[in-house]
């Protein structure tokens, strides 16, 4: 009954009786095709406070889709004998709708929309924005014309009104250009660590592991009882759950979040602050599929950052602002992945530019001169990044500081997913800019650099759905399945564009329909950057030594691991454990890492492997019934249950 590895084989894939000669662009038609549905859902879904798929690292709306799609193809074979996609089909579709909607999530589209419309709407002789920094904004970033925003904010309008459109259309282009080459850069980036990553280094990238049973063998998934009994189990929940919020007379399963700092009333342990043991099924799934040793780690270090909080506190160091760090430690620990990521693949990239630098053209293969090309596109993006902040008001230097620094951060988070494959990872008030002016102080920077940061905190204030992981997740998916690389890279750069695209076109109709949503996220940005130039900050060594800390506290644990057989503790533990989110997932990582210990030591391999088709279903069935919750509260603009966090 269970979902044997080899089942995921090579062989079990090329033996398959799906239709080879199908046009390659057919997945790709289907994903773009599907990319405007899953953006105006996801909008929708944000204005009714209906959900927010993109705060966890699988984006539940994306396997809600590629579930139907799959159950209905089974159909089609199974009744009407029709050939339907093979497994690299459906992983196209979903790796494509997973990249659009890393694009049109809550810590992106729905970050600059607000931005874009927000902040001459909002200018108020109280604040002085008008007087303080519009001089410093390009007009063709924002749109200002008040006639037009109040359709945008107050609703009751359209979009498709010819006034409306040539006003958002010039700020749409531009935008829209922005994201397509910053996740252009990230995905040659995917490129070329690929082969290391993927094929030498065999990382075990935990997150894919839904999407890959669902497609291999999607009869055999279809039909086990042992992975129905994990989806009757975790959506009867949420299904009763569901109803108790309609009906309140019916019973309910949990939905409180049980806080332990009320037990600890007294100094130093007071200082714990608040420490929530919640379970979600979903994430017990998902952390089951995560290495053992991270998994540990993962809840270890959220206890050791706990614990600097009741030190620092016993020391009495709680008076100097912002002890322990806690943000400029994470950040330190994420560049210490990413200098970890290229320690690892050194290798690999010597490999590949050293025929180049020894312009010895002949003796490239062809897979390294793809990575060759790759790693120039990343540079002729990154140019061209810098180029489209300098004539926004940036000066060269900070633009090509922050870009750098940004791009660092984005292959940290991809090899920690790689390698732990967390539920969720955010990096909150730990981003790009966040760090540059926190640590040398905003009288560093002119105002037209700390102007474009508050715009760049779109996809800098949280790294939930961040991009780069699902493209380099999408590569791994293609090597599964036998997938051909040039078609999901030209699959993944259509699903750019197209989601860019249709990202805005989904805002602008909810918004003009219903009001725009999160005007409070103007003011978090551009409130920030009005403390900035009124009050500059100098240079913050407390958050220097975080940094600093951080960084190389991450390498000693990296080295330890690497020379000490039973060390247990992983550095992509210690970085990920900081954030936000992982306040909401701690105790259920706790709860799997139980589970899988016992699981492993009673029955070993082989009842592990039995069990892996239930803890699929738990993680399917809360995914499937909440969406159809979010779907009820999206379209029919009525509030919901909301089965995350």
């Amino acid at each position: 009954m269970g979902l044997h590895p080899k089942c995921q084989s090579s062989k079990t894939l090329t033996n398959t009786s799906y239709p080879q000669k199908r046009t390659h662009y057919f997945p790709i038609l289907i994903g773009v095709f599907l990319i405007p549905v899953n953006n105006l859902w996801l909008m929708r879904a944000a204005i009714w406070g209906a959900g927010y798929p993109t705060t966890l690292s699988l984006f539940f709306n994306v396997i809600f889709f590629l579930f139907l799609i799959t159950v209905l193809n089974a159909l089609m074979q199974r009744v009407f004998q029709i050939s339907g996609l093979n497994p690299s089909e459906l992983l196209v579709i979903y790796t494509m709708l997973s990249v659009a909607s890393a694009i049109c999530g809550l810590d992106m589209m729905q970050q600059l929309i607000t931005y874009v419309g927000g902040i001459t709407w909002m200018a108020n002789p109280e604040n002085e924005w008008r007087e303080l920094f519009f001089h410093h904004i390009p007009k063709w970033l924002i749109v200002s014309d008040l006639d037009v925003l109040a359709g945008f904010h107050e609703g009751d309008s359209s979009i498709y009104l010819k006034s409306n459109i040539l006003a958002w259309l010039r700020s749409v282009i531009f935008w829209s250009g922005f994201i397509t080459l910053l996740a252009f850069v990230m995905l040659c980036l995917s490129v070329v660590v690929r082969k290391q990553w993927i094929e030498h280094e065999k990382l075990s990238y935990p997150i894919i592991q839904l999407p890959l049973h669902l497609t291999i063998q999607p009869n055999t998934f279809l039909t086990n009882k042992i992975m129905w009994t994990g989806f009757i189990l975790s959506g009867g929940i949420d299904l009763v759950n569901g109803l108790h919020f309609l009906y309140p007379s019916v019973p309910s399963f949990g939905g409180q979040l049980y806080d332990l700092h009320p037990f600890f009333t007294t100094s130093p342990w007071n200082a714990i602050g608040w420490t929530p043991i919640p379970i979600f099924p979903y994430a017990v799934g998902l952390a089951f599929f995560m290495p053992l040793e991270l998994s540990f780690a993962c809840w270890f270090f959220y206890l050791f950052w706990k614990a600097q909080l009741i030190i620092g506190s016993f020391l009495g160091l709680r008076n100097l602002p912002n002890f322990p760090y806690i943000e400029a430690q994470t950040f330190g620990s994420y560049t210490g992945l990413c200098l970890l990521a290229f320690w690892s693949t050194r290798r690999h990239l010597k490999q590949i530019f050293s025929p180049v630098l020894a312009k010895k053209k002949n003796n490239i293969s062809a897979t390294k001169s793809v990575e060759v090309w790759a790693f120039a596109g990343a540079c002729l993006g990154y140019i061209l990044l810098i180029a489209f902040s300098v004539l926004s008001g940036m000066s060269l230097w900070a633009a090509a500081l922050f870009f750098t620094i940004y791009f660092a951060l984005s292959i940290g988070i991809t090899r920690m997913r790689a390698e732990l494959g967390s539920p969720v990872h955010d990096l909150h008030w730990a981003g790009t800019h966040y760090t540059m002016v926190n640590t040398i102080g905003s009288r560093t920077f002119s105002p037209g650099n700390l102007a474009m940061f508050s715009f760049y905190q779109f996809f800098n204030r949280a790294y939930r759905g961040h991009i780069m992981p699902h493209q380099l997740e999408g590569f791994k998916l293609a090597e599964r399945s036998r997938m051909q690389l040039n078609r999901l890279f030209l699959a993944i750069l259509i699903s750019i564009i197209v989601g860019s695209l249709t990202s805005f076109w989904a805002a602008l109709d909810a918004s003009y329909q219903f009001g725009a949503f999160g005007s409070g996220r103007v003011t978090e940005s551009f409130g920030q950057l009005q403390r900035w130039l009124t009050a500059p900050s100098s240079i913050d060594y407390g958050a220097c030594v975080g940094i600093v800390f951080g960084f190389s506290f991450t390498l000693l644990l990296a080295v330890l691991r690497m020379n000490l057989f039973w060390w247990p503790f992983h550095p992509a533990g210690y970085a990920v454990s900081s954030s936000w989110s992982i306040n909401l997932f701690w105790f259920s990582i706790f709860i799997s890492w139980c589970i899988k210990s016992i699981t492993l030591k009673l029955g070993g391999m082989k009842f592990h492997q039995r069990a892996i088709p239930f803890f699929i279903g738990v993680i399917l069935g809360e995914f499937i019934i909440g969406s159809l919750w979010m779907i009820r509260g999206a379209f029919l603009e009525v509030p919901t249950y909301k089965f995350l966090f």
